[in-house]
């Protein structure tokens, strides 16, 4: 046996509703359906058209300024000392490029110095020109391609990869020997958040 709910009585003042024909119900159900597109649909596809936008706008960005490269400036204070890339007071010829994705952020510089200035880069950082290796290219051969670097020409060649613990920075440095007594220097800077 069912239970069934007691059914309410209309108001004695009203009259009694005639019964709703076909083309009315087609309707009212054409209009909830209607509605419940509106409630449900529209916000859904303005989620999905929304996480499009935004992943293809961190792929957009990252194509545009690897596309610049780098940039004939110093990074600000606050770059170098996050990263910890102690430019040489005296270098010349700096550029930067600096990456940043959830995983990792790298800063990519660049500097002529004199054999001094890297000396003093490489103490500051917490290593020694000793640490260098001859013919060493210790930068990936991904970073180079992001800020189109190529260490074919003339040499010699030295590096070394200065790895810290988290959260300090890892870095990968090359230095061209070629102009004597003024070494240019690239570092890749590493940080993971």
């Amino acid at each position: 046996m069912t239970a069934s709910l007691p059914r309410q009585a209309s108001p004695p003042d009203e009259p009694p509703r005639p019964p709703e024909d076909r083309g009315h119900m087609i309707r009212r159900r054409a209009l909830t359906l209607l509605i419940i597109v509106l409630l449900i649909g529209v916000p859904a596809g303005y989620l999905v058209i929304s996480a499009n936008q935004s992943r293809d706008s961190g792929k957009d960005k990252e194509e545009k300024y690897s596309a610049r490269g780098l940039t004939e400036e110093w990074p600000s204070r606050v770059q170098r000392r996050l990263y910890r890339v102690p430019i040489p007071g005296s270098s010349e010829q700096v550029a930067y490029y600096e990456t940043n994705n959830w995983k990792t952020s790298r800063l990519y510089v660049q500097f002529l110095t004199s054999n001094e200035g890297l000396d003093n880069f490489l103490k500051t950082i917490g290593t020694s020109s000793d640490a260098l290796k001859k013919d060493d290219i210790a930068i990936s051969a991904r970073d180079q391609r992001v800020v189109r670097w190529k260490f074919t020409g003339p040499g010699p060649w030295s590096g070394l990869r200065h790895a810290q613990k988290n959260p300090a920075p890892t870095q990968n440095i090359v230095v061209n020997w070629s102009k004597p007594g003024h070494p240019m220097v690239y570092v890749v800077s590493r940080t993971t958040p």
